[in-house]
């Protein structure tokens, strides 16, 4: 991991960790398919907190942000107390939008088990309406975009979801 910049944070951003709890898990016996979305966007929140987009700014101002669009892909399975650390990536981000990719790993052995590519929206949530970031936080938000802009982009950003049409079978 490289040092943050001023004003940056550290590339990657490895802020957010969770244990796998009870009640994640579903009749299959391991991680439901849900609750790597709470731990991926867990790790949203600590790197909000990080760039000053936390729960003081959406108190403050009445700004958030709202995920548009969102594409995980599960590469291993979690089970019971099974515990993850997430690395987060800031791709990209302009007056209005964040783009980030999240790489979910085993904290015993690193192995990636999940990637998340999530697109989130700033909005104002008194007309809930897309808006720019406030003055107060363009700063911060370029300062991190720009401390992650030497990271490689990873290969699996930007795929999309499609199989061949076989069914009905002819």
């Amino acid at each position: 991991m490289t040092q943050p910049e001023r004003g940056g944070i550290p590339a990657p951003f490895t802020g957010h960790s969770a244990i796998v709890r009870p009640e994640w898990i579903d009749e299959n016996g391991h991680m439901n398919m849900a609750y790597y979305v709470v731990v991926f966007d867990g790790a949203i929140d600590h790197l909000w907190a990080s760039i000053g987009l936390g729960e003081p700014y959406r108190q403050r101002t009445q700004h958030g942000t709202f995920a548009v669009e969102a594409h995980i892909t599960y590469l291993a399975e979690l089970l019971l107390h099974d515990q993850v650390q997430v690395v987060t990536q800031i791709l990209d981000a302009d007056h209005k939008r964040i783009h980030l990719a999240h790489e979910m790993r085993r904290s015993d052995t690193g192995a990636v088990v999940a990637q998340q590519e999530v697109m989130l929206l700033h909005v104002s949530l008194k007309t809930r309406r897309v808006v720019p970031f406030l003055a107060e936080v363009v700063g911060m938000i370029a300062a991190a975009a720009r401390s992650h802009a030497e990271l490689p982009r990873p290969d699996w950003v930007g795929r999309s979801l499609a199989m061949p049409k076989t069914y009905p079978p002819a």
